[in-house]
């Protein structure tokens, strides 16, 4: 884990900031429906998870420009960049209706991480703790399937984390639309560090990255 310290004196989003950490303390989430019809077909094609797919996909976008990446460090008051950050997905078991977090390095590479990703998840699977731990993975971001349901709506609430910077992501199931495929996704992130136009980014650059994807 490296990352960089923010000047906050030339942080270009410094008098937002200050507003939205000490005036204002809130975070703010989006939901839209992301068209996931050719990377459905794709992963079909290739024989591959779609839900690894897409997992990929949020972590390449999460990681292509630093608003995505900031952090608050808490014993020195700090505000910095992490170098790449991380999903932390989670596994279901069925026979507990538990979930356990599983820590999954971000790689560029697709076959490297589709791989390792799996792997993962195949190893978590054999536990049943829930084995969070944050403190091991402070650049580590939630990104969170709810396969259940294709929701309209999402909200979560951190009454306490007013600095807690990393983007929390959730997917639903995708249903179909006028011959599309529609699935659900929400992304909160923290005020302080992003307004509306970057949480919208979100969405633009995960349809770019799915149609890349699939032109492998």
């Amino acid at each position: 884990m490296s990352y960089k310290v923010i000047d906050r004196s030339s942080y270009y989003r410094k008098g937002v900031f200050r507003h939205f950490s000490e005036d204002c303390k809130c975070s703010l989430s989006m939901t839209a429906r992301v068209d996931v019809t050719d990377l459905v077909a794709w992963s079909r094609r290739t024989g591959s998870k779609f839900y690894i797919n897409f997992l990929y996909v949020l972590a390449k976008v999460m990681n292509s420009r630093e608003d995505y990446r900031m952090g608050y460090l808490w014993q020195t008051g700090e505000l910095i960049c992490y170098d790449a950050v991380h999903p932390a997905q989670y596994v279901f078991h069925e026979d507990t209706e538990t979930c356990t977090p599983v820590y999954s390095t971000y790689c560029e590479d697709y076959e490297t991480f589709y791989q390792n990703a799996v792997a993962d998840l195949e190893r978590a699977k054999g536990t049943r703790e829930y084995g969070l731990d944050t403190a091991g993975h402070p650049n580590w971001f939630d990104a969170s399937y709810i396969p259940w349901v294709s929701y309209d709506a999402l909200h979560l609430e951190l009454p306490d984390g007013y600095l807690y910077l990393a983007p929390i992501v959730n997917w639903g199931k995708y249903r179909e639309e006028n011959g599309r495929l529609l699935m659900p996704v929400t992304v909160r992130m923290n005020h302080a560090v992003a307004d509306g136009y970057l949480v919208a980014n979100v969405f633009r650059l995960l349809q770019r990255e799915m149609d890349d994807l699939c032109q492998r």
